[in-house]
């Protein structure tokens, strides 16, 4: 596929500095740019590529001023990252989607499959599933009994989805994933663990997006829920019953005991940890390796560190606790001193 820049300009609304008609059919990094790329600059600490990048079309942001001039054709805009976005999303839905389902899928006759909808190779549809119109879903990938998936869902290969989960429009779920896990529930007993049986569901809304070997367990009772416009990175370990609330964004490895409950519009740093029955508040922003361990105060926090706490005690405490070997030599010689003394005293 082929555009032009003044074409590229007229969908996000920008304006074109060079040559509108110049040609691009390929997308490439700034510093890695070749002709017929579109490349973008949103970040100052790349600036100085824009002088040398072989890309024929740049993307870069109205207020930026450029101490020379440059060779390739420059779009200006808005927010040049946010319409490189908004093109790689066009690109991405221009590509034909596949439809029809592999005579080596495994679709139960008591299952509902929608129209246009792809069902790979060895992929297995149980009982009572439904699955919405648009749907991709690719080789290995197990939708259990009495699943149902909404509409242009994207499940690629090896994920599991079991029983009686429920997954709404537009969620796309990467490799890997498990979606509806017992939760670990065990009672002690004398001789050891009883399982606590996990009869609940999964419920995963619109807009969803699960990143690769993301786990999302089954509630105990009732539903642990993972609301609309979410986006999960890769390794994330969301427990039984637990909530997350819309539009929050979470990085990798990032691990939820159970019950724990996660505002709206939250956003969550790699390797964060939460404790059980905790309540985090809308827009709270939680560092990387962050232990959450209480409820948050309210809107707009930010906690680092584990404990977590807010970030000006942090490094405060940080600046102490690199002094603390110097602090350590200069108690233990003062307390030297004050044995001499007393040893001293007690003589006389």
């Amino acid at each position: 596929m082929e555009f032009k820049a003044k074409q590229i300009a007229e969908l996000i609304q920008g304006r074109v500095e060079g040559d509108e008609n110049a040609i691009v059919n390929t997308f490439a990094k700034i510093e890695e740019g070749v002709p017929g790329a579109i490349s973008f600059l949103s970040n100052p600490k790349y600036t100085h590529y824009i002088y040398e990048t072989k890309s024929s079309v740049v993307l870069i942001n109205e207020d930026v001023e450029l101490e020379k001039p440059v060779s390739a054709t420059l779009i200006r805009v808005k927010n040049a990252y946010e319409c490189v976005a908004k093109l790689l999303q066009l690109y991405d839905s221009m590509k034909p989607k596949k439809t029809g389902i592999d005579p080596q899928a495994s679709v139960s006759p008591k299952a509902t499959v929608g129209k246009d909808v792809f069902i790979g190779a060895f992929a297995v549809i149980g009982d009572g599933a439904v699955i919405g119109d648009g749907s991709q879903i690719y080789p290995h990938t197990v939708i259990g009994d009495g699943v149902t998936i909404g509409e242009n869902c994207l499940l690629y290969p090896n994920i599991t989805v079991y029983q009686g989960c429920k997954l709404g429009n537009n969620v796309t779920i990467h490799a890997g994933s498990v979606i509806g896990a017992d939760g670990f529930g065990f009672a002690p007993n004398t001789e050891g663990y009883d399982k606590i049986p996990q009869i609940g569901i999964v419920i995963i809304e619109d807009n969803v997006e699960i990143g690769a070997n993301t786990c999302v367990d089954r509630s105990t009772m009732g539903q642990t829920v993972i609301h609309k416009g979410v986006k999960l990175d890769n390794l994330i370990q969301v427990a039984h019953n637990c909530e997350i609330g819309e539009n929050t964004v979470m990085s990798a490895q990032v691990g939820m005991a159970g019950s724990t409950k996660i505002g709206s519009w939250c956003m969550v740093g790699g390797q964060a940890g939460f404790s059980g029955h905790i309540h985090v508040a809308d827009k709270t922003f939680i560092g990387a390796q962050c232990g959450v361990i209480k409820n948050t105060k309210g809107n707009g926090e930010s906690l680092i560190g584990s404990p977590a706490m807010d970030p000006k005690m942090f490094f405060k405490a940080k600046a102490i606790y690199a002094k603390l070997p110097d602090m350590y030599r200069q108690i233990a010689q003062l307390q030297r001193e004050i044995d001499e003394l007393k040893k001293s005293a007690g003589e006389k």
